[in-house]
């Protein structure tokens, strides 16, 4: 098995970014410092690194806009937290529902919101899977 160690996203304001992240509950590690941002989230790491510097580092251009072909998620344990989550979300300056709760078609409930980045994140509830008191999702094989 492979584990996936961070996850970085690319910000265009450090300091923004990371006091939406910690509005979402998410906790700051003592690591973090000017330069970049670290969250610890169990078994991955949420990186906030600007996006320039990012992008140069990989050797790509940091222009584009739009659907990047990738989402983050966070799963819940019922429909109210889903939407407690994202009533939590509205009230965060840089925070954007994308698409308001609702049913969807594999039998969850599901929503997802933007952050100050345009970075795209599911809130779910899935009721063929175990989301533990932090959120750790558990898919039995």
């Amino acid at each position: 098995m492979r584990v996936v160690s961070i996850i970085t996203l690319a910000v265009k304001n450090l300091a923004k970014s990371s006091r939406f992240y910690e509005s979402l509950g998410f906790e700051k590690s003592i690591k973090s410092n000017d330069s970049i941002t670290w969250f610890n989230t169990g078994n991955t790491i949420l990186a906030l690194y600007p996006w320039n510097l990012l992008a140069e580092d990989v050797g790509v251009p940091g222009t584009g806009t739009g659907f990047r072909g990738v989402t983050l998620a966070l799963n819940l344990q019922n429909k109210k937290k889903v939407d407690e989550f994202i009533e939590m979300v509205k009230s965060i300056e840089g925070g954007r529902v994308v698409k308001g709760p609702q049913t969807v078609f594999w039998g969850g409930y599901s929503s997802y919101f933007s952050d100050p980045d345009g970075h795209l994140w599911e809130v779910a509830w899935n009721p063929f899977t175990i989301v533990d008191g932090i959120g750790k999702l558990e898919i039995k094989e």
